[in-house]
């Protein structure tokens, strides 16, 4: 079993030579990021703010990236019933800090406006509100509006601090489950509601300086349970170094329970490097506290590759079913529950 490793007390993320000075996890931000203190290049520095909004017929994706020499404004919308989905991203070149990324998730404000696309990410502490409006976004004529607001934050969430094996190169990162959701989109006009009674939002917030090749895994998942307590869990690696702490976490009615094994993504083929992503998959830990199978409803396979540079994104969406075990030993049944889970490769 893994040794887990939790920052328990405020302090500077990063040390004079721009190293995580405590890697480990949390359960609050406990770690104070200031890009200032970087030492490697800022062209290798990423940050961005990714909400997922869902309910069960259908999830918006909205992404705010600064990732140094390219900057983009992304968006997705799934549609669990029929099911269909479509991507699209508004890139613009050496943003370089100009969106003014907040240094923390837990307030501030982040806006960019390229061409006639436009989103607005606003945080007062206690309300979230995200606004923006994507022409053509289906590159068929569809213009997507929105403005959600997401609110009841739980008193935890899963906060990391990661190294790579390489001087000045980290990755920060928080996963916000759980939130209540309201407000709506629209495509062409024809309008999407989110209600808080059935709908929710995650917010993946993102700080660090990357290594040039990756690939990563990420699963998440949101709901309320049949007796109105919400539940979810992160799970994921390839994110750097782990050896002192995973971001594997289960969410349970406001408190987040750490899992102290890692959580084995079981994608059919992926040994052999043929991974059959429609097919089901299972999710275990060693430990037994974990045990799901995931049905794929849809894959958002969406590539970006221009070989010196890529992003290709496997993200599967679908159904778990199966056993998750708090800390105190009380098992969680889930039937059937709506999240997704991804394979990741970037050169960037």
């Amino acid at each position: 079993m893994q040794e887990q490793h939790e920052v328990l007390v405020k302090k500077p993320l990063l040390d004079d030579k721009g190293n995580i000075a405590e890697p480990g996890y949390a359960k609050r931000l406990n770690w104070e990021y200031d890009n200032k203190k970087i030492t490697a290049k800022r062209t290798r520095l990423k940050e961005w703010d990714y909400y997922y909004i869902s309910n069960k017929e259908y999830a918006l994706c909205l992404t705010m990236a600064d990732m140094g020499y390219v900057g983009a404004l992304s968006i997705s919308v799934i549609d669990f019933v029929t099911p269909a989905q479509f991507t699209n991203s508004s890139i613009f070149f050496f943003p370089m800090g100009k969106l003014n990324m907040p240094a923390t998730f837990e307030k501030g404000d982040c806006f960019w406006k390229n061409g006639k696309t436009w989103m607005k990410f606003e945080n007062d502490g206690t309300t979230r509100r995200l606004t923006g409006e994507y022409p053509n976004a289906d590159k068929r004529g569809t213009t997507v509006k929105w403005d959600v607001t997401l609110t009841d934050a739980p008193e935890e969430c899963m906060v990391i601090a990661t190294p790579f094996d390489r001087d000045g190169y980290f990755y920060f990162n928080s996963k916000v489950n759980c939130m209540s959701a309201e407000g709506s989109f629209s495509l062409n006009g024809r309008e999407c509601p989110f209600n808080k009674e059935d709908s929710m939002g995650t917010l993946d917030w993102g700080r660090g300086v990357w290594t040039y090749d990756n690939t990563w895994y990420w699963g998440s998942l949101h709901t309320r349970l049949k007796d109105g307590k919400t539940f979810g869990f992160n799970l994921g690696y390839g994110f750097g170094n782990t050896s002192a702490a995973t971001e594997d976490m289960l969410f349970y009615n406001g408190k987040a329970h750490k899992l102290p094994v890692k959580v084995v993504f079981g994608i059919p083929g992926d040994d052999e490097g043929k991974p059959r992503y429609m097919e089901d998959w299972t999710f275990k830990s060693e430990d037994g506290r974990m045990d799901l199978t995931f049905t794929p409803i849809i894959d958002r396979y969406e590539p970006f590759d221009l070989k010196v540079m890529c992003m290709i994104p496997h993200q599967v969406f679908g159904w778990f079913t199966g056993t998750c075990t708090l800390d105190d030993g009380t098992v969680i049944e889930l039937d059937h529950e709506l999240g997704f889970a991804e394979k990741v490769h970037n050169k960037w």
